[in-house]
Order: C-alpha cells, then structure tokens, then sequence
C-alpha cells in the first residue's frame, strides 16, 4: 500500500447526558492508508458513525489524536478544518443531505463555490459528474423531482466536485432499493480504482465484503481489523486523486473577501426567495416601522410648509408696530402716539421693502337694506403688499386718494358674496356708518395665518377714517414689510431704534412674524421628533422581531447549516450568510416601508383630506440607514449562532 493518509492514536469520544458520562469511543487507534477501501461495520450504537463524523472532520475526538496526512487536527481551528473538509473529504450520506431549494447542479457545485471555483468552471465540472453518472437530463431537477438512487449519486457528483481524496459513505445503501443499491456499490468500486480512498460505514456484511478492508467496531472499541477475503485485488489502485484544487484553495486569502461576499449574497437571495412567506412576514415589523417614521415626517413637515405659506400670506418678512409696552398691557390703548408720519419716516430706510398705517373702526357696513358686521379698516396703499392681498377686480387706492380723503373703498371677495351675489361690485356705494363710500376693488381669497379666512373685510384710505369718521391724527399700529436679503432680527432693531429716537421714548412694541416663523418651526420639529421617536419605538420592535423569526429560521435550517459546513463552509461563510439575509430582510424592509408611505401620501392626497404630507429626502435616507443597521445589530446573534454550530450536531439536528 501507498503512504499513511489517516491516522487515530489513543482516540475517545465520550458525551455528557446528566450526571453519567457516555462513552461512544474507548481509546481506538487506527490507520488508513492512501487509496484503501475500508469498510467499517458493527451493529447500531458501536460508534462506527461516530469514528466516520471524527475521520471526516465534522467532530472531534475527546481525547485522543487524530492526523490526515501527517497534520493533526487537535490544533487546528474551524478554518482549517473547513479547509481539511474541501480539499480531502466527500460525503455521501445515508439520508442524502442535499438542499431541497437547489437544482441537482447547484447542489454539486457548493463544495468548488467555498473553494471559490469560478461560477462558469465549477458550473461545468459539476455538469460534466453528473452526465458522468447518468444525471445530464438532470441537472434542473430539485431532489423532490428525483428518486432515491438520484439523489445519491447527486451525493457522489458533491463528494468529487473538489476532488474527494477521501470518500466516507455512511450507509450508502440503506435507504436504496436492491437495484440501486448495487448500482451504488460499482459506483464506488469504480471510484476505488480510480485512486479515491474509500471508507464506507455500514451494518451490511455483504457491503463490507467489497472494501479491502473490514473493522468491526462494538462497544466503542475495534475487535477486528482484517483484509476482505471476498474482495477482488486483480486490478490495484491507480494513482491518488490531482493535489490541483488543494493547492488553489490554500491560497484563497489573496481574494476570497470579495467573491466569498458575492457568492454569499447570490444564496442570500436564494434563501429568501424560497421562502417569500417567511421573509415577508420577517420584514413586515420593519415595513410598518419604517412607513410609520417617514410618513410622521412628511405629517410634520406638511404641516410646518402649510402653516409658514399661511403666514406668508400676510407678507414676507414683516414688523408690526403696536401701542404700549405688550400684548398684555391695558393701557395701550391710551398710548396714541403712532402717527402716518411714522410711517413715513419708516419707508426711508434701505432695507424696507413697503409700510402701512392701520387705522380699525366699528361701524356698522349697510348696503341698500342690507346691514353687516365687518372688519372696517383704513389703511395705507401699500397695505395690500405688505400683506400679500391680490386684487380680483378694479383697482387700488393710492397716494393721492390717501391725500384727497376720498371716500373710496375695498372689499374682499367673501364680502362680495354677502352683499353682492351677482358678483358686480364696482362702482357700488355702501355706507360705513353714516359715510358713503364707493367700491373701486375687489380682493382675491385671502387666507389668513391668524384669524378666520372666512371675515367680511372692508377698506378704504386711512386718511379718511381719521378725518371724516374719527377726527384723529394717531393710528392703532404700523406694519412693515422688510426686504428678503435682510436679517430681520437687524432691520427689527433698526426700527426701534428709529422710532424711539422720534418719540423720546420706548412707548411702543414689535411683533416679528419671522420670530413666529423660527417659534413654529421649532414647535413643529418638537413634535415631529417626538411623534418620530414614538415611530422608532416600532422600528425597533420590528427589528426584535426580525431578530426573533432569524433565531428561529437557524433553527429550522439546521440541517443547512450542517450541509454546508460538511462540504466546506467556513464559519465566516455561515455567518456571513445569514447576517447578509437578515440586512437584505431589513433593506427590502425598507423600500417597501418608504413605497407604503408614499402610497399612504398618494391616498390622503386624493381623499380630500385638509392634511398635507411633505416627503424629506433626508428622512428616507435615514429610514433606509436605520434598517440596515437594525439589520445589522438584530441579525448579527441569530447569524453567530447559526456559524458556531458543530457540523455533526447540525446533521443530525437538522
């Protein structure tokens, strides 16, 4: 025989069950040399499977030694063993373990996949095993489309895709019927010829009886270990399997990162898409909580841009000038030391764009034998920019109207409706109180930042009202429209400045409407943030969820996990794997979280509904960052779990 390729010196295997230590494997010392063909037999609960998990790497021993091919293992760590199970190992199993969402081809190829064989030649070295073994009709084929004796040999095509120095076949006939089942064993007699290091685990004498070699295991211990008297040696083995893969896999560091990455995420997408119930129903806390923040912020940012157009309704940028010392103060209305000619005064510093003396009356408005209450002002021309009114119909009054006192007059559209239902206004005489005034304009709908846009409103030069109702030279406040390219703050200050010089005394004060601004929207962002806070709060119960249904999906792909790991997979590789499912979980989670809320948007848009959703850029961003990395943090246990799971315990777990 050729050189020692395995070797057990000493070896136990024993396992803990309560308070009683079981012992499998009782100090066995055994060798294998290259290009055997071993069958190990013994009756159920010998340990033979044992001996096979610990040969095949996919165990380790309690106590003892074990080397393959002069390296011993007891040193190795999961890397190296991975490397151990791609380069010198392949499985057949009793039961098959292939996966039931791949085709016949992709389940051969995963072993040359963690080799990182490239797509297009591991694709046809697997494709060329199985026409070999009578399977190119198959190769689409799920294992639920083939029998039994299929899917064994696609177990075989997966044992030699890396080369397969040795293979362990662990009842490779039990679950055949007679037919397939020698069909199976010429298999693996041509496989012997051809250089492969067969060992086979079985209870069937008649097997064991076509290996070389025959050791009988009971009780954990060897009792026998002798050549095969029926077995036929007139054609010795050929040479050992090509050493090309091994050589390729040893040097995977250089550039495994990137296409272990791409490879991984390829079965990511496989997994979910197999499972698209699952995944749904994983992801559908992260799409609630994700539609929930985005759809809160465009709520929020909604009613902030309604509520700033609004207020620049009434002017960009405006000052407003009041009696007394506050809102809050009882005397101002003694305080008549606001005049026009402040107002003047106020239109010669660069920075204002227009002003406007406000003058209010209470006088009953009479058209015909029709009598309203309506909001009567006088004010100056400049009153309707200052404002941000438009006019519907006829014209303004101006400086020489204001000069002239003429008895002329404005009206709002909703005061034409009342008084005027025909629409025709102009030119018409109303009396406020006992003066007559004639209507030369009309204004459009005005909505209003403050106050009922629904106000009948009625005004006419404020020149007039003081002479011709009131007999007063002072006015009950002063607005000022600042020009956009100026710091309000600046221009405020700048005004008190100039009209207390005027006065002697500070016995007036301001009211910024860009101050209200900044005061609404910091109001506004308030209760965004903690309405969004709220919304996170689901998030992240989503993503315990996600958490959750992912400790739950490594328990039901055990056997997977298991699969994997026997052919190859490194730990990195399962945990890669999962940890990409459960971040592709949450990013998909995510879109369709952000297509809901803007469907959420689309929906109250078109129902009539008074409520306005704003979308931010921003918040999507963040929405689709705070899944991945919900993704990342709750995905990160089940994936480490499902990576430190031993291949044998998976196995037969799964």
């Amino acid at each position: 025989m050729t050189d020692v390729l395995l070797k057990v010196t000493g070896l136990s295997r024993y396992f803990t069950a309560g308070d009683q230590q079981l012992t499998v494997l009782d100090d066995v010392n055994l060798t294998i040399h290259r290009g055997e063909m071993v069958a190990i037999i013994g009756a159920s609960g010998s340990g033979k499977s044992t001996l096979m998990n610990i040969l095949g790497c996919l165990d380790k021993p309690s106590k003892g030694r074990y080397d393959v091919n002069g390296q011993d293992t007891s040193v190795m760590d999961s890397e190296q063993l991975a490397h151990l199970r791609r380069s010198y190992f392949g499985f057949i199993f009793q039961r098959y373990h292939l996966l039931d969402d791949l085709t016949a081809i992709n389940n051969v190829e995963i072993p040359a996949l963690y080799s990182a064989e490239s797509k297009m030649t591991r694709q046809a070295r697997a494709q060329a095993l199985l026409e070999r073994l009578g399977l190119g009709d198959r190769l689409d084929h799920k294992p639920s489309q083939l029998s039994g004796g299929q899917q064994q040999r696609v177990s075989v095509a997966r044992a030699l895709i890396n080369g397969g120095q040795v293979i362990l076949a662990d009842e490779p006939t039990g679950a055949l019927d007679s037919s397939s089942g020698k069909e199976m064993m010429r298999l693996l007699k041509e496989l012997h010829q051809q250089g492969h290091t067969i060992i086979l685990v079985t209870h069937d004498t008649k097997v064991a009886a076509a290996a070389d070699r025959i050791i009988e295991i009971a009780d954990g211990k060897i009792i026998s270990d002798a050549k095969s008297t029926e077995a036929n040696q007139s054609q010795p083995p050929l040479s050992a399997p090509n050493n090309q893969k091994e050589k390729k896999d040893a040097s995977l560091p250089k550039f495994y990162a990137w296409f272990s990455f791409a490879e991984t995420f390829k079965m990511a997408i496989t997994a979910m898409a197999s499972h698209r119930l699952r995944t749904f129903l994983t992801m559908l806390g992260i799409i609630i909580g994700i539609a929930s923040v985005v759809s809160v912020v465009a709520i929020g940012n909604g009613s902030q841009q309604e509520v700033l157009k609004s207020m620049a309704s009434m002017g960009t940028n405006t000052i407003e000038l009041k009696p007394g010392t506050g809102l809050g103060d009882r005397r101002s209305g003694r305080v008549k030391t606001l005049t026009a000619n402040d107002a003047e005064a106020l239109t010669n510093l660069p920075f204002v764009d227009s002003v406007t003396p406000t003058v209010r009356i209470n006088v009953a408005v009479r058209y015909g034998s029709e009598a309203i209450t309506a909001e009567v002002q006088g004010v100056g021309p400049d009153y309707f920019r200052v404002n941000g009114f438009e006019l519907a119909q006829g014209q303004l009054f101006d400086d020489q109207s204001i000069a002239s006192l003429e008895q002329v007059a404005l009206i709002d559209n909703n005061t034409l409706n009342y008084l005027f239902p025909d629409g025709n206004a102009l030119g018409e005489v109303i009396f406020l109180g006992q003066l007559p005034v004639r209507i030369i304009g009309v204004t459009e709908t005005h909505k209003m930042a403050f106050g009922n846009s629904d106000a009948l409103n009625v005004w006419l030069p404020y020149s007039t009202v003081n002479t011709r109702i009131y007999s007063q030279n002072y006015v009950n406040d002063i607005t000022v429209r600042v020009s956009e390219e100026v710091s309000s703050s600046a221009a405020e200050q700048a005004i008190i400045n100039l009209i207390k010089m005027r006065h002697g005394v500070k016995d007036f004060f301001t009211v910024n409407t860009d101050t209200v601004r900044q005061n609404i929207e910091k109001t506004s962002s308030t209760m965004t943030l903690l309405i969004s806070s709220i919304a996170f709060i689901s998030l992240v119960v989503g993503g315990i969820g996600v958490m959750n249904i992912m400790l739950v999906s490594v328990t039901e792909r055990t056997r997977e996990i298991g699969i994997r790991m026997a052919v190859g997979a490194r730990q990195t590789d399962i945990l890669k794997q999962f940890l990409i499912e459960a971040i592709l979980v949450c990013f998909c989670g995510g879109a369709l979280g952000v297509g809901l809320a803007y469907i959420i948007g689309f929906v109250v848009s078109n129902s009539g509904s008074s409520l306005t959703m704003v979308y931010s850029l921003n918040s999507v961003v963040y929405a689709f960052i705070c899944s991945t990395f919900i993704g990342v943090l709750f995905g990160f246990l089940p994936a480490r779990n499902a990576a430190r799971l031993n291949p044998v315990d998976a196995l037969v777990r799964g």
